[in-house]
Protein backbone atom coordinates (compact mmCIF):
# COMPACT_ATOMS: atom_id res chain seq x y z
CA UNK A 1 0.00 0.00 0.00
CA UNK A 2 1.73 3.36 -0.83
CA UNK A 3 0.54 5.83 2.35
CA UNK A 4 0.63 8.91 0.09
CA UNK A 5 -2.74 7.55 -1.62
CA UNK A 6 -4.83 7.67 1.52
CA UNK A 7 -3.47 10.82 3.65
CA UNK A 8 -1.49 13.72 3.29
CA UNK A 9 2.45 13.25 4.14
CA UNK A 10 2.00 16.09 7.06
CA UNK A 11 -1.58 14.78 8.79
CA UNK A 12 0.39 11.31 8.94
CA UNK A 13 3.53 12.71 10.37
CA UNK A 14 1.60 14.66 13.08
CA UNK A 15 -0.70 11.86 13.94
CA UNK A 16 2.57 9.39 13.87
CA UNK A 17 4.01 11.87 15.97
CA UNK A 18 1.38 12.00 18.72
CA UNK A 19 0.50 8.49 18.99
CA UNK A 20 4.21 7.38 19.71
CA UNK A 21 3.86 6.94 23.53
CA UNK A 22 0.45 6.27 24.02
CA UNK A 23 -1.82 2.69 24.81
CA UNK A 24 -3.27 1.27 21.69
CA UNK A 25 -6.18 0.70 20.58
CA UNK A 26 -7.46 4.44 19.88
CA UNK A 27 -8.60 6.98 17.44
CA UNK A 28 -6.36 10.03 16.46
CA UNK A 29 -8.91 12.32 14.74
CA UNK A 30 -7.14 15.57 12.39
CA UNK A 31 -9.48 18.04 12.65
CA UNK A 32 -7.57 20.08 10.24
CA UNK A 33 -8.48 17.44 7.67
CA UNK A 34 -12.14 18.08 8.34
CA UNK A 35 -12.10 21.35 8.09
CA UNK A 36 -10.72 20.92 4.58
CA UNK A 37 -13.05 18.55 4.07
CA UNK A 38 -15.87 20.77 4.90
CA UNK A 39 -14.68 23.84 2.79
CA UNK A 40 -14.63 21.80 -0.23
CA UNK A 41 -17.49 20.29 -0.06
CA UNK A 42 -19.41 23.65 0.35
CA UNK A 43 -17.38 25.05 -2.85
CA UNK A 44 -18.78 21.73 -4.76
CA UNK A 45 -22.34 22.63 -3.59
CA UNK A 46 -22.62 25.73 -3.05
CA UNK A 47 -26.20 25.87 -3.76
CA UNK A 48 -26.64 23.49 -0.75
CA UNK A 49 -27.21 23.58 2.86
CA UNK A 50 -24.43 21.10 4.87
CA UNK A 51 -26.69 18.98 7.91
CA UNK A 52 -23.87 17.18 9.01
CA UNK A 53 -24.84 13.35 10.28
CA UNK A 54 -23.31 13.17 14.07
CA UNK A 55 -24.17 9.64 14.19
CA UNK A 56 -20.89 9.75 12.10
CA UNK A 57 -18.38 10.97 14.75
CA UNK A 58 -20.16 12.79 17.52
CA UNK A 59 -16.72 13.46 19.24
CA UNK A 60 -17.37 17.19 20.82
CA UNK A 61 -14.61 18.19 19.29
CA UNK A 62 -15.69 17.88 15.60
CA UNK A 63 -19.21 19.08 16.24
CA UNK A 64 -17.80 22.28 17.50
CA UNK A 65 -15.24 22.69 14.52
CA UNK A 66 -18.31 22.29 12.35
CA UNK A 67 -20.53 24.30 14.07
CA UNK A 68 -18.04 27.02 14.12
CA UNK A 69 -17.84 26.57 10.22
CA UNK A 70 -21.44 27.22 9.54
CA UNK A 71 -22.66 23.70 9.22
CA UNK A 72 -26.15 22.66 10.29
CA UNK A 73 -27.01 19.24 11.74
CA UNK A 74 -28.35 15.91 11.20
CA UNK A 75 -29.55 14.39 14.69
CA UNK A 76 -30.47 10.67 14.94
CA UNK A 77 -31.91 10.92 18.77
CA UNK A 78 -32.61 13.41 21.65
CA UNK A 79 -29.11 12.40 23.19
CA UNK A 80 -27.73 13.53 19.64
CA UNK A 81 -30.32 16.68 19.94
CA UNK A 82 -29.11 17.17 23.32
CA UNK A 83 -24.82 16.79 22.67
CA UNK A 84 -25.99 19.65 20.05
CA UNK A 85 -27.82 22.16 21.96
CA UNK A 86 -25.17 21.87 24.53
CA UNK A 87 -22.66 23.33 22.27
CA UNK A 88 -24.59 26.35 21.72
CA UNK A 89 -26.12 24.49 18.45
CA UNK A 90 -29.05 26.67 16.98
CA UNK A 91 -32.66 24.58 17.22
CA UNK A 92 -32.95 25.90 13.71
CA UNK A 93 -29.71 23.88 12.43
CA UNK A 94 -31.06 20.74 13.85
CA UNK A 95 -33.10 18.03 11.89
CA UNK A 96 -34.67 14.91 13.45
CA UNK A 97 -33.65 12.27 10.78
CA UNK A 98 -34.22 9.41 11.96
CA UNK A 99 -37.68 7.81 10.71
CA UNK A 100 -38.12 5.83 13.99
CA UNK A 101 -38.66 7.35 16.76
CA UNK A 102 -40.77 7.41 20.34
CA UNK A 103 -43.97 9.87 20.94
CA UNK A 104 -41.95 10.72 23.76
CA UNK A 105 -38.65 11.43 21.64
CA UNK A 106 -41.09 13.88 19.17
CA UNK A 107 -42.24 15.94 22.12
CA UNK A 108 -39.10 16.37 23.47
CA UNK A 109 -37.11 17.34 20.41
CA UNK A 110 -40.55 19.77 19.51
CA UNK A 111 -40.12 21.20 23.13
CA UNK A 112 -36.01 21.95 22.59
CA UNK A 113 -37.50 23.94 19.54
CA UNK A 114 -36.76 21.30 16.75
CA UNK A 115 -39.16 21.88 13.69
CA UNK A 116 -37.75 20.28 10.79
CA UNK A 117 -38.37 16.34 11.11
CA UNK A 118 -38.20 13.25 8.60
CA UNK A 119 -40.82 10.25 8.34
CA UNK A 120 -41.43 7.21 5.78
CA UNK A 121 -44.30 6.00 7.30
CA UNK A 122 -48.43 7.23 8.14
CA UNK A 123 -48.46 6.53 12.19
CA UNK A 124 -45.38 8.47 12.34
CA UNK A 125 -46.69 11.18 10.43
CA UNK A 126 -49.57 11.56 12.71
CA UNK A 127 -47.31 11.26 15.79
CA UNK A 128 -45.53 14.07 14.32
CA UNK A 129 -48.65 16.61 13.89
CA UNK A 130 -49.94 15.31 17.05
CA UNK A 131 -46.77 16.20 19.38
CA UNK A 132 -45.08 18.51 17.31
CA UNK A 133 -47.43 20.18 15.29
CA UNK A 134 -46.92 23.08 12.37
CA UNK A 135 -43.87 20.95 12.13
CA UNK A 136 -41.74 20.85 8.38
CA UNK A 137 -41.95 17.03 7.56
CA UNK A 138 -39.30 15.23 5.00
CA UNK A 139 -40.91 12.37 3.59
CA UNK A 140 -37.97 9.50 2.89
CA UNK A 141 -38.31 7.62 -0.42
CA UNK A 142 -36.58 3.97 -0.68
CA UNK A 143 -34.08 3.92 -3.20
CA UNK A 144 -33.14 0.43 -4.54
CA UNK A 145 -30.34 1.16 -6.20
CA UNK A 146 -28.46 2.20 -2.95
CA UNK A 147 -27.72 -1.95 -2.27
CA UNK A 148 -25.10 -1.15 -5.01
CA UNK A 149 -23.33 0.65 -2.26
CA UNK A 150 -20.27 -0.55 -0.02
CA UNK A 151 -22.80 0.10 3.14
CA UNK A 152 -26.50 -0.49 1.87
CA UNK A 153 -29.39 1.20 3.93
CA UNK A 154 -32.36 0.61 1.46
CA UNK A 155 -34.09 -2.11 3.75
CA UNK A 156 -34.84 -0.65 6.76
CA UNK A 157 -35.34 3.34 5.51
CA UNK A 158 -38.07 4.82 3.14
CA UNK A 159 -40.87 4.30 1.46
CA UNK A 160 -42.14 3.20 -2.02
CA UNK A 161 -43.37 6.49 -4.02
CA UNK A 162 -47.03 4.54 -4.10
CA UNK A 163 -46.72 5.65 -0.03
CA UNK A 164 -45.33 8.32 -0.42
CA UNK A 165 -48.47 9.80 -2.08
CA UNK A 166 -50.53 8.59 0.61
CA UNK A 167 -48.03 10.02 3.62
CA UNK A 168 -49.06 13.35 0.85
CA UNK A 169 -52.68 12.39 0.75
CA UNK A 170 -52.61 12.02 5.35
CA UNK A 171 -50.93 15.49 5.53
CA UNK A 172 -53.79 17.50 4.17
CA UNK A 173 -55.84 16.51 6.85
CA UNK A 174 -52.75 16.55 9.70
CA UNK A 175 -50.99 19.91 11.07
CA UNK A 176 -48.04 19.33 9.17
CA UNK A 177 -45.99 20.77 6.01
CA UNK A 178 -44.87 18.61 3.71
CA UNK A 179 -41.67 20.59 3.42
CA UNK A 180 -39.38 17.94 1.32
CA UNK A 181 -38.76 14.68 0.15
CA UNK A 182 -35.69 12.87 1.34
CA UNK A 183 -33.65 10.05 -0.16
CA UNK A 184 -30.03 8.25 0.65
CA UNK A 185 -28.20 6.30 -2.16
CA UNK A 186 -26.73 4.04 0.59
CA UNK A 187 -23.23 4.75 2.76
CA UNK A 188 -20.01 4.65 0.67
CA UNK A 189 -22.32 5.14 -3.24
CA UNK A 190 -19.60 5.15 -5.38
CA UNK A 191 -22.04 5.19 -8.58
CA UNK A 192 -22.74 8.57 -8.91
CA UNK A 193 -25.13 7.62 -11.27
CA UNK A 194 -27.28 6.68 -8.36
CA UNK A 195 -28.37 10.25 -7.22
CA UNK A 196 -29.68 10.76 -10.79
CA UNK A 197 -31.74 7.76 -10.25
CA UNK A 198 -33.01 9.01 -6.99
CA UNK A 199 -33.69 12.61 -8.53
CA UNK A 200 -36.13 10.87 -11.37
CA UNK A 201 -38.31 9.53 -9.24
CA UNK A 202 -38.22 12.35 -6.45
CA UNK A 203 -39.54 14.94 -9.57
CA UNK A 204 -42.31 12.29 -10.63
CA UNK A 205 -43.38 12.78 -7.39
CA UNK A 206 -43.01 16.91 -7.58
CA UNK A 207 -45.01 16.98 -9.93
CA UNK A 208 -47.64 14.40 -8.85
CA UNK A 209 -48.40 16.69 -5.84
CA UNK A 210 -48.23 19.93 -7.62
CA UNK A 211 -50.70 18.84 -10.68
CA UNK A 212 -52.62 16.25 -8.66
CA UNK A 213 -52.97 18.13 -4.89
CA UNK A 214 -51.90 21.76 -5.73
CA UNK A 215 -49.23 21.32 -3.09
CA UNK A 216 -45.58 22.82 -4.07
CA UNK A 217 -42.94 21.17 -2.08
CA UNK A 218 -39.84 23.28 -1.57
CA UNK A 219 -36.93 21.06 -0.68
CA UNK A 220 -35.08 17.79 -1.50
CA UNK A 221 -32.83 16.26 0.96
CA UNK A 222 -30.50 13.71 -0.70
CA UNK A 223 -28.85 12.36 2.28
CA UNK A 224 -25.12 10.99 2.50
CA UNK A 225 -23.53 8.46 0.33
CA UNK A 226 -20.83 10.70 -0.70
CA UNK A 227 -17.39 8.72 -0.14
CA UNK A 228 -14.59 8.58 1.86
CA UNK A 229 -11.14 7.37 0.41
CA UNK A 230 -10.65 3.57 1.60
CA UNK A 231 -9.38 0.37 -0.80
CA UNK A 232 -12.15 0.21 -3.03
CA UNK A 233 -11.60 3.46 -5.17
CA UNK A 234 -14.09 6.09 -5.76
CA UNK A 235 -14.37 9.19 -7.72
CA UNK A 236 -13.18 12.47 -6.98
CA UNK A 237 -15.39 15.18 -5.07
CA UNK A 238 -15.60 17.23 -7.74
CA UNK A 239 -16.90 14.49 -9.87
CA UNK A 240 -19.87 14.04 -7.72
CA UNK A 241 -20.70 17.29 -7.51
CA UNK A 242 -20.85 18.29 -11.24
CA UNK A 243 -22.76 14.73 -12.06
CA UNK A 244 -25.24 15.83 -8.84
CA UNK A 245 -25.60 19.91 -10.11
CA UNK A 246 -26.39 18.47 -13.39
CA UNK A 247 -28.80 16.36 -12.78
CA UNK A 248 -30.53 18.55 -10.64
CA UNK A 249 -30.38 21.41 -13.57
CA UNK A 250 -31.78 18.55 -15.70
CA UNK A 251 -34.70 17.49 -13.69
CA UNK A 252 -35.82 21.13 -11.74
CA UNK A 253 -34.88 23.42 -15.04
CA UNK A 254 -35.35 27.11 -13.24
CA UNK A 255 -37.40 25.91 -10.19
CA UNK A 256 -34.75 24.36 -8.28
CA UNK A 257 -35.88 23.57 -5.13
CA UNK A 258 -33.62 24.18 -1.69
CA UNK A 259 -31.05 21.31 -1.47
CA UNK A 260 -30.39 19.63 1.40
CA UNK A 261 -26.97 17.51 1.77
CA UNK A 262 -26.56 14.97 5.02
CA UNK A 263 -22.30 14.24 4.94
CA UNK A 264 -21.24 12.12 7.13
CA UNK A 265 -18.45 9.62 5.86
CA UNK A 266 -17.37 11.94 3.80
CA UNK A 267 -16.31 15.19 5.93
CA UNK A 268 -14.98 12.64 8.67
CA UNK A 269 -13.73 9.52 7.16
CA UNK A 270 -10.80 10.51 5.94
CA UNK A 271 -9.78 12.34 9.02
CA UNK A 272 -8.79 9.73 11.58
CA UNK A 273 -6.64 6.63 12.56
CA UNK A 274 -6.92 3.78 14.56
CA UNK A 275 -4.04 2.96 15.84
CA UNK A 276 -3.81 -0.67 17.12
CA UNK A 277 -1.24 -3.74 18.19
CA UNK A 278 -0.43 -7.15 17.06
CA UNK A 279 -1.77 -9.38 20.03
CA UNK A 280 -0.85 -12.37 18.52
CA UNK A 281 0.10 -14.37 15.01
CA UNK A 282 -0.39 -17.82 14.63
CA UNK A 283 -1.22 -20.87 12.44
CA UNK A 284 -3.96 -23.21 13.44
CA UNK A 285 -2.44 -26.31 12.36
CA UNK A 286 1.07 -27.24 10.21
CA UNK A 287 -0.69 -27.25 7.13
CA UNK A 288 -2.28 -24.23 7.25
CA UNK A 289 -1.67 -21.89 4.53
CA UNK A 290 -2.33 -18.21 6.24
CA UNK A 291 -1.32 -16.91 9.41
CA UNK A 292 -4.16 -15.45 11.91
CA UNK A 293 -2.87 -11.54 12.74
CA UNK A 294 -5.27 -11.26 16.05
CA UNK A 295 -5.30 -6.85 17.22
CA UNK A 296 -6.35 -5.24 19.86
CA UNK A 297 -9.52 -3.56 18.09
CA UNK A 298 -12.49 -5.26 16.00
CA UNK A 299 -15.52 -5.47 15.71
CA UNK A 300 -17.14 -4.66 18.92
CA UNK A 301 -14.84 -1.51 19.34
CA UNK A 302 -14.63 0.33 16.48
CA UNK A 303 -14.70 -1.66 13.04
CA UNK A 304 -18.26 -2.87 12.67
CA UNK A 305 -18.24 -1.86 8.88
CA UNK A 306 -15.62 -4.89 8.47
CA UNK A 307 -18.64 -6.67 8.47
CA UNK A 308 -19.11 -8.95 5.94
CA UNK A 309 -16.18 -7.53 4.61
CA UNK A 310 -18.28 -3.94 3.35
CA UNK A 311 -15.91 -1.47 4.31
CA UNK A 312 -11.65 -2.11 3.26
CA UNK A 313 -9.79 0.52 5.23
CA UNK A 314 -6.17 0.98 3.66
CA UNK A 315 -3.66 -0.36 6.64
CA UNK A 316 -0.17 0.56 7.41
CA UNK A 317 2.14 -1.69 9.29
CA UNK A 318 4.77 -0.37 11.54
CA UNK A 319 6.64 -3.35 10.10
CA UNK A 320 7.24 -3.59 6.45
CA UNK A 321 8.82 -5.92 4.92
CA UNK A 322 11.94 -4.30 2.37
CA UNK A 323 10.71 -6.26 -0.87
CA UNK A 324 7.16 -7.36 -2.27
CA UNK A 325 8.22 -11.60 -1.16
CA UNK A 326 8.42 -9.91 2.37
CA UNK A 327 5.08 -10.30 2.93
CA UNK A 328 2.24 -12.80 2.70
CA UNK A 329 -1.86 -13.01 2.53
CA UNK A 330 -3.06 -13.34 6.29
CA UNK A 331 -6.46 -13.55 8.60
CA UNK A 332 -6.82 -10.27 10.89
CA UNK A 333 -9.61 -10.62 13.50
CA UNK A 334 -9.99 -9.02 17.01
CA UNK A 335 -9.12 -9.74 20.29
CA UNK A 336 -12.52 -10.69 21.68
CA UNK A 337 -14.24 -14.01 22.80
CA UNK A 338 -16.92 -14.24 19.56
CA UNK A 339 -16.45 -16.01 16.38
CA UNK A 340 -17.57 -13.05 14.47
CA UNK A 341 -14.59 -10.66 15.51
CA UNK A 342 -13.24 -11.50 12.32
CA UNK A 343 -12.18 -8.49 10.20
CA UNK A 344 -10.83 -10.20 6.82
CA UNK A 345 -11.12 -13.14 5.76
CA UNK A 346 -12.24 -13.28 2.15
CA UNK A 347 -10.64 -10.55 1.10
CA UNK A 348 -6.46 -10.86 2.32
CA UNK A 349 -4.55 -8.26 2.78
CA UNK A 350 -0.49 -8.85 2.53
CA UNK A 351 1.37 -8.06 5.91
CA UNK A 352 5.28 -8.44 6.39
CA UNK A 353 6.23 -12.06 7.25
CA UNK A 354 8.39 -10.42 10.15
CA UNK A 355 5.06 -9.11 11.69
CA UNK A 356 5.31 -10.08 15.40
CA UNK A 357 3.34 -9.17 18.56
CA UNK A 358 3.94 -5.42 19.91
CA UNK A 359 3.80 -4.13 16.38
CA UNK A 360 1.20 -1.28 15.27
CA UNK A 361 -1.26 -1.65 13.00
CA UNK A 362 -2.74 1.64 11.89
CA UNK A 363 -6.47 1.78 9.93
CA UNK A 364 -6.70 4.45 7.87
CA UNK A 365 -9.83 6.70 6.65
CA UNK A 366 -11.22 5.29 10.01
CA UNK A 367 -12.86 8.64 11.27
CA UNK A 368 -16.29 7.79 10.45
CA UNK A 369 -18.42 5.14 11.80
CA UNK A 370 -15.89 3.67 14.36
CA UNK A 371 -15.71 5.07 17.88
CA UNK A 372 -19.32 5.69 17.96
CA UNK A 373 -19.86 2.22 17.21
CA UNK A 374 -17.58 0.66 20.44
CA UNK A 375 -19.28 -1.49 22.83
CA UNK A 376 -19.51 -0.11 25.90
CA UNK A 377 -18.05 -2.98 28.02
CA UNK A 378 -18.24 -6.54 25.40
CA UNK A 379 -15.47 -8.92 27.17
CA UNK A 380 -14.56 -6.13 29.76
CA UNK A 381 -12.72 -4.28 27.21
CA UNK A 382 -13.47 -0.28 27.32
CA UNK A 383 -14.50 1.48 24.56
CA UNK A 384 -12.26 2.74 22.46
CA UNK A 385 -10.59 6.19 23.08
CA UNK A 386 -10.46 9.19 21.09
CA UNK A 387 -8.37 12.20 20.80
CA UNK A 388 -8.61 15.36 18.40
CA UNK A 389 -5.22 17.12 17.15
Amino acid sequence: MILEEYIDKAVWERIESFSQEKETPFLVIDLDTIRKNYVELKQGFSNADIYYAVKANPNEEVLKLLNDLGSSFDAASIYEIDKLLKIGVSPDRISFGNTIKKISSIKYAYEKGIRLFTTDSRSDLINISRYAPNSKVFIRLIVEGALTADWPLARKFGCSIEEVKNIIDLSETLDVEVYGLSFHVGSQQRNVFMWDYALLKVKDIFEWAFNEKGITIKSINMGGGLPSKYLNKADELDIYSEKIKESIANHFKDNEPRIILEPGRSLVGNSGVIVSEVVLVSKKSELEHYRWVYVDVGKFNGLIETMDECIKYPIYCSSTGSHEEDTEEVILAGPTCDSVDIMYEKYMYSLPLSLKEGDRIYWLSTGAYTSSYCSVEFNGFPPMKAYCI
